[in-house]
C-alpha cells in the first residue's frame, strides 16, 4: 500500500497517512472502539450518539496524532468532554436542586459532569447483569410500577421481588462506592 492509498475504520470515513501512523491508530481502533463505545453509551444513553462522539473522537486523534502522547487516555477524556457538550447543547437533562446550584437555578458544571459520569456508570453497571436483574430494575425504577405489578409481569412472588432488588441495589452502590462514587445528587 503507498502512502497514497487510505484505510477505512469500519464505518467512519476513510483516513489518509503514513503506514506506521495507520497501523498504530487503527490498532487502537480495534482494541478500544467497542470500550468506548460502551463509555460513552453509559454518559449518554443513545447509541447513536454515543457511536457520533467515539467517531467524532477518533477524528480528532488522527487530527492531533504527532500532539497527543497517551492515546487511549487522550480518547476517554474527549468522549467525556464531548459528552458533557452533548447534553449542554440539548439541554434534555432534568436539573435536579443541589446547594451546588448557582443563583439561576441551574447546577454547577461539575456537579452536572460527576452526575453524568455517575451515570454512566451506573448503566455501565446495570448492562453487565443478569437480564432478569436487569428487568427487575426497569420495571421498578423505570416503569415505576409497584411490586404485586411486577409480579404480575415475572411470575415472581412480592416477597422475592423485594430481596432481590434489596440486593440488587445493595450490589450497585457497593460498585459505585469501589469507583469512588458516593452520593451524587
Amino acid at each position: 500500500m503507498n502512502p497514497s492509498q487510505t484505510v477505512s475504520l469500519e464505518s467512519g470515513p476513510a483516513l489518509a497517512s503514513p503506514p506506521a501512523l495507520r497501523a498504530s491508530l487503527h490498532d487502537i481502533f480495534l482494541a478500544e472502539e467497542s470500550k468506548l463505545l460502551r463509555y460513552a453509551f453509559g454518559l449518554v444513553g443513545r447509541r447513536e450518539i454515543a457511536e457520533e462522539i467515539v467517531q467524532e473522537a477518533f477524528l480528532q486523534l488522527h487530527a492531533h496524532w504527532d500532539d497527543v502522547r497517551e492515546p487511549v487516555p487522550w480518547l476517554y477524556r474527549s468522549i467525556r468532554n464531548r459528552s458533557a457538550n452533548h447534553h449542554r447543547d440539548t439541554r434534555r437533562e432534568v436539573i435536579s436542586e443541589t446547594p451546588e446550584q448557582p443563583e439561576s437555578g441551574r447546577e454547577a458544571p461539575d456537579a452536572t459532569l460527576r452526575r453524568l459520569e455517575a451515570e454512566g456508570h451506573l448503566r455501565l453497571i446495570v448492562s453487565e447483569l443478569e437480564p432478569p436483574d436487569q428487568e427487575l430494575l426497569r420495571l421498578k425504577y423505570v416503569e415505576d410500577l409497584k411490586y404485586r405489578e411486577i409480579a404480575e409481569r415475572t411470575g415472581l412472588s412480592p416477597g422475592n421481588i423485594g430481596y432481590r432488588l434489596h440486593h440488587l441495589l445493595k450490589l450497585l452502590a457497593g460498585k459505585l462506592h469501589q469507583l469512588g462514587i458516593d452520593g451524587v445528587n
